[in-house]
């Protein structure tokens, strides 16, 4: 078992069985839109909104009245406009890329670059695309994972963003059994952890499950004393 192993392990004992994002390309992509400046209980109350009136298709999407998607989209928070302009931008490029299922399911460099035009998606979001919906063994490393990953002593930190996640994803992967369960669960775990404990400007290092094993967390301790 690697360090990394039993990291995860205690993560998976301290929090449970964690939802994952949906599998479903077009319903992954609307996903990611209602997630940005929202929680994870009004992003999906506002998912379920738009999953109760048909409208998680991008035919069905295009089809529904505007009325009833706004009142939907509303449930995620503010931002209403941006989120309906994403939206509609992302239906068009679905229905115009009948394909984009089979292409992000095909190799990844053609994924992550037709992923590209889509709004709000991000790396981190395109990662997300490939690993829950496309099977691909990959890590997505957004703000809330590189935190955890980087206070564990994983990769490096660089003044840019890609960089510093290309090296968290190779030290993780390094340690990371070659399977997308893994990699699925690897992710929830780090991200849910960085948003629940390992938060950034107050983490809660006196309950972390991982503070034996936190540099980051001992040196916390040790300045506090």
């Amino acid at each position: 078992m690697s360090r990394l192993d039993g990291l995860l392990a205690r993560l998976r004992k301290f929090y449970g069985a964690l939802p994952a994002p949906p599998a479903d390309p077009f319903t992954l992509f609307v996903w990611e839109v209602l997630s940005v400046h929202s929680v994870p209980r009004k992003r999906d109350a506002a998912l379920g909104a738009l999953k109760r009136i048909r409208a998680l298709t991008p035919d069905a999407m295009w089809r529904a009245p505007q009325k009833k998607l706004e009142e939907s989209v509303t449930l995620a928070g503010p931002y209403v406009e941006q989120r309906m302009r994403a939206l509609r931008t992302g239906v068009d490029l679905f229905r115009r890329s009948p394909q984009i299922t089979a292409v992000i399911k095909g190799p990844a460099p053609a994924a992550l670059k037709a992923l590209k035009p889509f709004p709000q998606m991000g790396e981190g979001g395109a990662y997300r695309m490939l690993l829950f919906a496309g099977g691909h063994a990959v890590l997505p490393v957004d703000a809330r994972v590189s935190r955890t990953a980087a206070r564990l002593g994983y990769g490096e930190q660089h003044a840019d963003f890609k960089k510093t996640a290309r090296s968290i994803r190779i030290a993780v992967s390094a340690q990371l059994p070659e399977t997308i369960a893994a990699y699925r669960l690897a992710y929830l775990l780090l991200s849910h952890h960085g948003a629940a404990t390992c938060t950034e400007g107050d983490p809660h290092c006196s309950v972390c499950p991982l503070l034996e094993e936190c540099p980051e967390g001992q040196k916390r301790l040790q300045s506090a004393d």
